[in-house]
Formats: C-alpha cells, structure tokens, sequence
C-alpha cells in the first residue's frame, strides 16, 4: 500500500483537478482542464517504470472510480444549460480515460527495455490519441446521439471551419484536435519530469 498510495493521490489530484477546470475556457477551443488531463499519463508511465504495470493498473482503476464519482457529483450540479456532466460525457469519459491508460501501459511494457525515452513517449502519444478519439466521439458526435437522444449536442455539431481557417466540419472535431495538440506537446514536456522523478525514486533511466 505505501507504494500504491502516492500514485493513487497523484491521480485522484490530477482526475479531480481536470473535471473542474474543463467548465473554464482557454481561448475558442480548449478548456483549462485540458493541461491538467495529460497528467495522468505521466503518473501511470512513473508508476509502471518504478513499481511494474501490476502497480500502474491498480492507480489507473483508482483513477477510473475516481471520476466515475465525480461524473455523478457533476450529472447532479445543475448549470445555466442543464447537468454539469451529461450521461455521454460520462461515459465517453470513463471509456476513453480507461481504455487509454491500459493501453499506454501494455506499450510501456512493450518498450521499456529500450532507450529511457522510448516507453513514455510512445504510449502517451498512443493513449493520448485514443483518449481523445474515443472521448469527443462518444460525448458529442452526431452519430451517436442514440445514447442519450435528450441531450441536444448540435453546438458541437455545428459546421465551422476547422481550427477557424481549415475545411469546414462539425466544431467538436476542431476541439479534439486542439485538445490532442496539448496533450501531444504534454507528452514531450512530461519525459522531463518523468526522467527526475524516476530517477529520485530509485529506479535509474539509462
């Protein structure tokens, strides 16, 4: 338990911290919870690196529960447009924050034997993609509206050009793409830190 217990903190700082600040706007396609998110992915790669992905899945699981209970405090908070969290936010959060972080650590697993770099780079890039790709479908593309028919999600299938200069498409896709562009310079930020913390913890990156 001593080991597993800053990791599960860790997460549960990281998973609370990003489902308040994803209400509060950064500029026209992000939300500030979207540079606290990719976190996540630097507490399961140190814990996987230092104690073994035995260790990581159980902090990845703590980290599930722990936003499954704050998706239900938010389906409970009643905002200007309704439930601060949605069924379909719910669920496409609690898929894609699963699914992605069990997938970066089978491919740390795959490549830690390699350069110290290698693992942490390459899983995040990977679960940072399908987080993002699982996540902004399920919550609001059009063609799943069958989850949740009473939630209006035509803001976010509103036509716009991309990004605000490319080829028009619906405004969540150019809010996915923003959203993996952060976690994409996230994940080459984080082997910073990920490197000093390995390091202090004992386990040596070569």
């Amino acid at each position: 338990m001593t080991r597993l217990l800053p990791g599960i903190l860790a997460m549960a700082a990281v998973v609370v911290a990003s489902n308040i600040l994803v209400q509060f706007l950064f500029g026209q396609w992000l939300t500030w919870g979207a540079f606290t998110y990719p976190l996540a992915f630097l507490v399961t790669d140190v814990m996987n690196r230092v104690y073994g992905s035995a260790t990581a899945r159980k902090v990845v699981f703590a980290g599930f529960l722990t936003g499954v209970a704050c998706s239900l405090i938010g389906t409970q908070i009643v905002g200007e447009f309704g439930p601060l969290v949605t069924l379909r936010i719910a669920i496409g959060s609690g898929i894609a924050f699963l699914t992605a972080q069990l997938v970066d650590i089978a491919i740390f697993n795959r490549l830690r034997e390699g350069s110290w770099w290698r693992a942490p780079l390459a899983s995040t890039l990977v679960g940072s993609t399908i987080d993002t790709a699982l996540f902004f479908t399920i919550a609001f593309s059009a063609a799943l509206i069958w989850i949740e028919p009473a939630n209006d999600v035509g803001w976010a299938n509103e036509a716009l050009p991309l990004l605000g200069a490319g080829p028009v498409a619906p405004l969540w896709v150019s809010l996915a793409i923003a959203d993996w562009g952060v976690k994409i310079a996230l994940a080459l930020i984080a082997l910073f830190p990920f490197r000093l913390i390995v390091r202090r913890l004992g386990a040596g990156v070569a």
